[in-house]
């Protein structure tokens, strides 16, 4: 089973999927040891594939660090809050979280675009 840490705890993902907002990017840093990063891949693709076939997903891109660290980085666009708490509370998808190994320590929080003159737009 994964073990989530905020990455923001003073506002954390469980507040998070009480509001709206949308389109919204997922940011998910895992880190695991070194041994289960196969694991971690394996538990990652099959929450993708599940991911991929709920109303809302837009889609997903996942990183491994540089060098020989075990951090990967995760991203997923979704269409809104809603839909991503939607598929995230689905007792289907609670299920695949027993699928990852026990030293997965998850840190998932939600991103809106925001527009920067001159850089980018939202």
């Amino acid at each position: 089973m994964v073990n989530i840490k905020p990455l923001d705890p003073e506002f954390p993902i469980e507040q998070q999927l009480g509001t709206d907002a949308g389109p919204v990017v997922l940011v998910n840093l895992f880190t695991v040891d070194p041994a289960d990063q196969e694991a971690l891949v394996e538990a990652w693709a099959g929450d993708a594939q599940w991911m991929k076939k709920q109303p809302g997903y837009i889609s997903t891109q996942l990183h491994r660090a540089v060098g020989d660290g075990s951090m990967y980085l995760n991203y997923a666009v979704w269409d809104s809050i809603a839909d991503f708490r939607t598929a995230f509370a689905n007792p289907e998808f609670q299920q695949h979280l027993g699928h990852y190994p026990s030293s997965a320590v998850t840190s998932p929080h939600l991103f809106e675009k925001i527009a920067v003159p001159n850089c980018c737009t939202a």
